[in-house]
């Protein structure tokens, strides 16, 4: 089948959401790599699929689309899967829980990571904002971790929504990185509901395909390692 998709990624990015959600769809698409480590993402050509310079862009028909989120509502309203159909009743519920991750869990994440860009280059301002962020964090964990508890049809593993492999991938994020600090504010066994869909998660061929092609090991969500990818590094 010819692939109508390219997608831009590199490995353990917010690009492995949408391969997880292209693989469940079943749709062929072409990864192209993104080297980070030579500022690719920053280079005159992907600027003019992104003029963000973020990762990840999927080239379509219609023209490249980025934001994670954006993407994966487009992919299930263009495929009829991955997310309840604009005349669902349970439409409005995941909508707002799918922006939720994507505009306030996955944003107060970036500070965790990167809080140079929020607070400079002051050891202690950073540090004091890692941890008020990671208390939100953990807030963010245990909501979701109650929506989960209710069993809603577009948030389990029978069924995986683009918001499931989304939550799956940030909790991934959230156990291995940044590499070098204090982790242990981030624990699993708290949110019982989404360790089990975790769990779900990586049984699905779409989990598969992904571990194969980006060396995700052999528990990426529930016991992340960090990637070793057969398709290029990029980190």
């Amino acid at each position: 089948m010819t692939s109508i998709y390219r997608l831009h990624y590199a490995p353990d990015n917010a690009s492995l959401i949408i391969r997880l959600a292209l693989e469940q769809l079943g749709q062929p698409y072409e990864p192209v790599l993104v080297d980070r480590r030579q500022g690719a993402q920053r280079s005159a050509g992907y600027l003019r699929l992104n003029p963000n310079g973020l990762i990840p862009v999927l080239e379509t028909p219609e023209g490249p689309m980025f934001e994670t989120g954006a993407i994966l509502l487009w992919l299930a309203d263009r495929h009829g899967e991955g997310a309840p159909a604009p005349s669902d009743p349970d439409r409005g519920d995941y909508l707002k829980w799918l922006f939720f991750v994507s505009n306030t869990l996955h944003a107060d994440l970036r500070m965790v990571f990167y809080p140079r860009l929020y607070v400079g280059t002051d050891s202690t301002a950073q540090d004091i904002l890692r941890r008020n962020v990671q208390d939100r964090l953990r807030t963010h964990l245990a909501n979701l971790d109650h929506v989960a508890g209710g069993k809603p049809e577009w948030f389990g593993a029978e069924a995986p929504t683009g918001l499931c492999w989304y939550v799956a991938c940030v909790m991934r994020w959230m156990a291995l990185y940044p590499a070098d600090a204090d982790r242990r504010w981030f624990d699993l066994a708290h949110t019982p509901n989404l360790r089990t869909l975790l769990a779900g998660l990586e049984a699905h061929p779409a989990t598969r395909a992904a571990q194969a092609a980006e060396g995700l090991g052999p528990s990426p969500f529930t016991a992340p390692t960090y990637t070793r990818p057969p398709e290029g590094s990029a980190i």
